[in-house]
């Protein structure tokens, strides 16, 4: 029997990612072409990407990338934005009309600073301002929702399938030393704009594949943090676990993944006596962060990448290299596609933390 676009495919979902180690800017256009191969692991109801180190004329600007439902609701936001920022430039996100993309809404990007006075009233400092803001923005503006908020990157998002998304956004026309990208196969929440991937919150920004069965306990707790769950994906939840164990705790970026793909408690009994204080810490402090459930995820961040499995690896991920990049992917296929002669393919074990890091001084 003919079954195809009948059953689920619990495996579905594809991620992408590479970056130059030399901070060497690169197109959109081959992290486009990655997604083709992988078309099918997607069903067209969500594609996306993020590009680091696009914006270089407003490196020191924060960059507000928001949907609007309607221009009501965009005035009254900008209004909201004038209290609280400077806003340098305003514009449209060009896009290229394409049959395959439809019912967007109104897109719009800032490049922001907060103001200085603002700033010394509420005694915050900047990043953790503009991280309320988007928070204040997605809960109490009905209609607006920002997607990316970080310096010299962006996310670009829509319901489609990733390669005609690329297309819609132009991304073939920016230039970054490091890109992600996602296509989608929503299986327990809605497949809407805001719901694509990546999700961002000021530099960081995460593509997923799997699914988050500790959901609810996750978003619980990041809750009692002032982070606001409301874009109906459960992706959105490890953004902001990110952002609150390495901006706000202070953790590093295997710290951070050995709490969110905890070693099992057998595991660390085998550690040394050093290791196993701190992954024992790692558990019992941040155990309502423990993600479980099959995932495979690309974090991206100023200057880097970092890739993770599930401690199980129930979702598949690749990584590879050649010359000065590396190059990160749910099938090698997707990988040979940006460099065919790519070398050192190999499968990362399940939460082993991949770390990519650009050159000082090289972004």
């Amino acid at each position: 029997m003919y079954l195809e676009g009948q059953v689920r495919i619990p495996s579905g979902c594809a991620i992408a990612a590479v970056i130059s180690k030399e901070g060497k800017r690169m197109t959109g256009e081959k992290i486009i072409e990655a997604m083709k191969p992988m078309h099918d692991r997607s069903n067209g109801l969500g594609g996306g990407f993020a590009g680091y180190g696009i914006y270089p004329k407003y490196k020191e600007l924060y960059a507000l990338h928001i949907f609007y439902d309607d221009k009501e609701i965009k005035s009254d936001c900008e209004k909201y934005l004038k209290d609280k920022f400077e806003i340098v430039q305003a514009e449209e996100i060009p896009i290229r009309k394409t049959p395959k993309i439809t019912d967007e809404p109104f897109i719009w990007r800032y490049f922001v600073a907060p103001l200085k006075s603002v700033l010394e009233r509420k005694q915050q400092n900047e990043k953790e301002f503009v991280a309320r803001t988007v928070m204040k923005i997605n809960t109490r503006f009905k209609g607006a929702y920002v997607f990316s908020s970080g310096k010299n990157m962006g996310a670009f998002k829509a319901v489609g399938y990733p390669e005609d998304v690329g297309y819609f956004y132009r991304l073939d026309e920016y230039e970054g030393y490091s890109w992600t990208a996602h296509g989608r196969y929503p299986t327990n929440t809605p497949g809407w704009w805001g719901g694509a991937h990546p999700f961002a919150l000021l530099d960081y920004s995460i593509v997923h594949n799997g699914e988050i069965s500790s959901y609810d306990a996750n978003r619980r707790f990041i809750e009692m943090f002032g982070y606001k769950c409301t874009l109906q994906t459960d992706t959105e939840v490890i953004t902001y676990i990110m952002d609150y164990l390495l901006r706000r705790q202070g953790l590093t970026l295997e710290e951070a993944a050995s709490v969110i793909a905890a070693p099992f408690w057998s595991t660390i009994a085998q550690k040394s006596e050093e290791e196993r204080k701190v992954l024992n810490y790692l558990r019992m402090m941040f155990s309502s962060l423990l993600i479980t459930g099959p995932f495979s995820i690309v974090l991206g961040f100023e200057g880097g990448l970092m890739a993770l499995n599930d401690r199980l690896k129930l979702r598949s991920m690749v990584v590879g290299s050649k010359d000065d990049k590396v190059y990160i992917a749910s099938e090698e296929a997707s990988i040979r596609t940006m460099e065919p002669d790519a070398e050192n393919i190999y499968a990362p074990a399940g939460g082993e933390p991949v770390i990519v890091r650009v050159k000082e001084g090289c972004y």
